[in-house]
């Protein structure tokens, strides 16, 4: 499986584009639209199978602080830690809500954790959730095979989609000056730097590890060092990894305590 997402600054064209694709044949098991805030009503007019009458509330995972839980995965609505509210449809919702940290899927029960975490992209979790902090929706689908994921991108760029390369992008874009301003502090350049000083920057925003102590994620970090390594001979890597990766665990750190202040 292959997770295609597209960020829509309008919900109304993300909703669009979740009932164009479930039209397509695309199981509803394999889409989520992902929302700011607790927007159960506005999601009730996206029918969970198209032989199904509008209506998605089933059941509400209002989930606080990481407490709570997810009867039927209709419909789930989750604290993400550094974003706030989120609202989401589905399973693969859920499964998403999960891996970012809130803590939904303990009684979503196994359907959800055997087959929505086969393929579910925890690396570009922190991408939808900048998007979502921008009050943007992202639409998630999971497509079987190289061909159909071809199909469902054209889809989402025809709804009005930006791809989550560009969105991925964006947000770089708006850390930036602030990063190169603080590596310059450590007298090293960081125009030469920049390329593994941000890949260490995002592996510590991987959702499978962010929230751990460093020492428990340190030996992922050096595996991760090293076949950087075995990829740039002769290369540098070591010190902007590092520096971009104990920078990363920073940055997440603030958006949790932000969330907490507010």
């Amino acid at each position: 499986m292959e997770a295609v997402t597209g960020v829509f600054r309008s919900q109304a064209d993300a909703k669009r584009a979740v009932e164009a694709l479930r039209s397509t044949g695309i199981p509803s098991d394999n889409l989520t639209l992902l929302a700011p805030g607790n927007i159960k009503s506005e999601l009730e007019a996206v029918p969970v199978e198209s032989t199904e009458q509008p209506g998605m509330g089933k059941a509400l995972g209002a989930v606080v602080g990481g407490a709570g839980g997810l009867s039927t995965a209709a419909f789930a609505a989750a604290v993400i830690p550094g974003v706030g509210i989120v609202s989401a449809i589905g399973l693969l919702g859920a499964a998403i809500l999960t891996a970012a940290g809130a803590g939904v899927g303990s009684v979503a029960g196994g359907a959800m954790e055997n087959r929505m975490t086969d393929g579910l992209p925890e690396d570009e979790i922190f991408v939808y959730e900048d998007a979502l902090r921008k009050g943007f929706s992202v639409v998630v689908a999971m497509a079987d095979d190289d061909a159909s994921a071809s199909r469902v991108r054209e889809l989402l760029k025809t709804e009005g989609a930006e791809a989550i390369d560009a969105a991925r992008q964006q947000w770089w874009t708006g850390l930036r000056s602030a990063e190169q301003e603080h590596y310059a502090t450590s007298g090293r350049n960081f125009g030469e730097d920049e390329t593994f000083y941000r890949m260490g920057f995002e592996a510590a925003l991987h959702a499978r590890t962010r929230c751990m102590e460093f020492d428990q994620t340190s030996a992922e970090m050096e595996a991760r060092l090293q076949d950087l390594q075995r990829e740039h001979p002769g290369v540098n890597v070591s010190e902007a990894f590092t520096r971009g990766y104990r920078r990363g665990r920073e940055y997440y750190q603030r958006l949790c305590d932000q969330s907490k202040a507010a």
